[in-house]
């Protein structure tokens, strides 16, 4: 399984890395003015639907259902059952897609109500969102095809297909002389690299003959188990976007910038979710639903286990780099061009507040798979949707004293609520055993993080006075100080498992 999540995981790396290079680019062309804001309120609110409809509602109700089915019956009707859920799909999809393009100023002023105080930003957002709102139908057929190739253990072209979307925002950039502005350039990049990603996964499903047809729905037990499911899935995926949505909204009231400064503290912020935590989670959740299926309770149990041993030892050097150095991280990465001071400040306070959160964040999926592996999405709803309440009253009532730092710590409060609800409740029904191995490798886990953070804490000014001869002196002192303490917390916390009596092997 380690060897799953590390190729999900290095895929993932891969797709955030072009994601910075894409992101530095936008910090460059942009800035955080009103050009930014006006396009990243375009890229969110297709991605906010995504989350809805494709990748969180679907995979939660299809990759049970289709492995269970997969399991116990014919490749054939695994495949049939596929191609009637992608036919259902597609229809529900298309109808999105004509009413919102022809609503597209409801959308923004539902979303983003405080651009229509400068109506030279709102009609741009309308504009690029138009142009942005196509890439929801091209990505759902994509996380369908993605849940197909996940189920048969085949992970690299999904995990691969987000980096097309990066590298087609930065070609597109590159041409941005072509558009009227810099976001109508990075807008149409987003579109296009939705029809990259389709045809990148259907190619290799086609090829190893799993690739769904259309075909006319009809009503089997699988269909009415998946439908059972999807409802409340919806429902939960909806609850986790009111709390980004919320975001947009209260930001498109705050000052100019306001948004762009979550942007790029969250493009920081979901790097260890998606190398680590949603590695972790698309790998666990089939894992988990096919040995639950086959009636191996303890050893499901057991994979959850080292996915989260595996998670958290990955993710703590992030939590460390973010709360401690989160200026000297935004400057030497985005700090150029339109990109200032004031903005390095403003994003990296952001970026500190989202950390406290980042624990509970990348245990998430594994905490889920426990519930969507038995079917049960019900209870992931009553979960997310008690964290997302709690995580707009915690925004609303920061909001004016803390501006954009108060809705990252709203964030992270209701993460950490979801988190808990979550395996409270899987443990009181025996869904989830922590091992007395998972609490040793959280010891040492933490005592490898306590000498990292006194490194990162007192580390960079000494060091500060060599890299001042450097050209690029905030890249070097935050390359020295990430080398040091990556051989710090790696010799710690291998001297830790060892002490814990947890043995280290590849498998």
């Amino acid at each position: 399984m380690f060897r799953k999540i590390l190729s999900v995981g290095g895929w993932t790396l891969v797709s955030r890395l072009t994601g910075f290079i894409r992101d530095v680019v936008i910090a460059a062309v942009m800035g955080i003015g009103p050009i930014a804001d006006a396009f990243f309120v375009a890229f969110r609110i297709p991605n906010h639907f995504r989350t809805i409809f494709g990748e969180g509602a679907f995979n939660n109700a299809f990759l049970p259902t289709y492995a269970g089915v997969l399991e116990t019956k014919k490749e054939s009707a695994a495949k049939s059952f596929a191609s009637r859920v992608t036919t259902l799909m597609l229809i529900m999809q298309l109808a999105i897609l004509a009413a919102t393009l022809l609503g597209m100023p409801f959308v923004v002023d539902l979303l983003a109500p405080g651009f229509s105080k400068d109506p030279a930003k709102y009609e741009l957002a309308v504009a690029l969102t138009r142009i942005t709102f196509p890439y929801l139908l091209f990505i759902t057929l994509v996380t369908i095809l993605s849940g197909i190739l996940n189920a048969h253990e085949r992970f690299a072209s999904a995990a691969a297909a987000p980096v097309l979307l990066n590298v087609s925002m930065v070609a597109a950039l590159a041409v941005a002389f072509l558009f009227p502005d810099a976001g109508y350039a990075a807008a149409w990049g987003v579109t296009v690299s939705g029809v990259l990603q389709l045809l990148l996964v259907w190619l290799d499903a086609e090829r190893l003959g799993i690739a769904p047809r259309l075909e006319m729905p009809r009503f089997d037990p699988a269909m009415k188990q998946f439908f059972r499911t999807l409802g409340p899935a919806v429902i939960g995926s909806a609850g986790v976007q009111l709390a980004l949505f919320a975001d947009t909204i209260i930001a498109s009231f705050l000052p100019t910038g306001s948004v762009s400064s979550l942007y790029y503290a969250d493009r920081l912020y979901q790097l260890p979710l998606g190398v680590i935590g949603i590695a972790a989670g698309t790998v666990l959740l089939p894992e988990m639903s096919r040995r639950i299926a086959a009636g191996d309770v303890a050893g499901a149990h057991a994979a959850q286990n080292r996915a989260i041993s595996l998670t958290l030892a990955l993710a703590a050097p992030f939590l460390i780099a973010f709360i401690a150095l989160p200026d000297l991280i935004m400057a030497a990465l985005f700090q150029h061009g339109q990109f200032n001071v004031a903005a390095t400040k403003s994003a990296g306070a952001v970026l500190a507040a989202y950390a406290l959160g980042l624990p509970a964040a990348v245990l998430i999926r594994s905490a889920l798979a426990s519930f969507y592996s038995r079917a049960d999405t019900m209870t992931p709803l009553i979960a997310s949707l008690t964290a997302v309440v709690i995580n707009i009253i915690v925004k609303i009532m920061l909001m004016d004293r803390l501006g954009v730092v108060g809705l990252a710590i709203g964030t992270a409060v209701g993460t950490w609520v979801n988190l808990g609800l979550l395996f409270f409740l899987a443990h009181r029904r025996g869904w989830a055993d922590p091992s007395g191995s998972l609490f040793r490798a959280c010891g040492a886990i933490a005592t490898a993080s306590i000498l990292l953070a006194l490194f990162a804490w007192f580390s960079p000014t000494p060091i500060a006075h060599w890299t001042n001869v450097f050209p690029w002196r905030e890249e070097s002192l935050l390359a020295i100080v990430g080398l040091g303490g990556a051989l710090i917390y790696g010799a710690s916390l291998v001297a830790g498992l060892k002490v814990a009596g947890i043995r280290l092997s590849r498998r």
